[in-house]
């Protein structure tokens, strides 16, 4: 997404570096100490460094309406990855941890920002709580109700990946051979 984002603003590849740096601590120091001069990370750490002021948002993909806005349409970034030939072979599994997810998205759509808070290990609310309810209010219109695929959302991950990895450019992709909706309409 990061390399996407410079491409498509300008930048070529090659005229910048992607560096590990994880999220939370490691990535605030990362930008403390200057390892890092830009950088894509999740909530609560955005939160975190705008609270300091020791970051700004160039780029906001917290809102469904702000990813249509930057990528041209919806980002399932938030998806459950596994190998085809597994899948096959373990539905069961499979199936129970697509029911964990499903349930829940289910009880992130159901509950308040401050209920799921309180559900949450308190480490994880690095010693700011209302920082993570606001964080969470403003972003839970981002996890869909059921699980299901979004709407174009593979062809706007097609096209993301496709603005920079030259394994993908001038490709064609059959997009429904690139996932399945089979498990979480079970789920439910």
């Amino acid at each position: 997404m990061t390399q996407y984002l410079a491409v498509k603003n300008g930048l070529k590849l090659g005229e910048f570096s992607s560096v590990a740096v994880g999220a939370g601590d490691t990535f605030i120091a990362a930008m403390q100490q200057d390892k890092i001069q830009a950088g894509m990370t999740t909530e609560p750490t955005i939160t975190r460094l705008l609270k300091t002021g020791e970051a700004k948002i160039l780029v906001d993909l917290r809102s469904n309406a702000d990813t249509q806005a930057a990528l041209g349409g919806p980002y399932p970034a938030t998806s459950l990855y596994m190998a085809t030939d597994w899948v096959n072979g373990h539905k069961d599994e499979t199936q129970k941890l697509v029911n964990a997810i499903v349930k829940t998205l289910h009880f992130i759509n159901t509950h308040t920002a401050g209920e799921i808070a309180d559900q949450m290990p308190k480490e994880y609310l690095v010693n700011d709580r209302d920082g993570y309810v606001k964080a969470l209010e403003g972003g839970k219109g981002m996890y869909t109700k059921d699980g299901i695929m979004p709407e174009n959302g593979p062809e706007t991950v097609l096209a993301v990946l496709s603005g920079f990895s030259k394994n993908l450019k001038g490709k064609t992709i059959d997009l429904s051979k690139t996932y399945t909706t089979e498990f979480a309409k079970a789920a439910m």
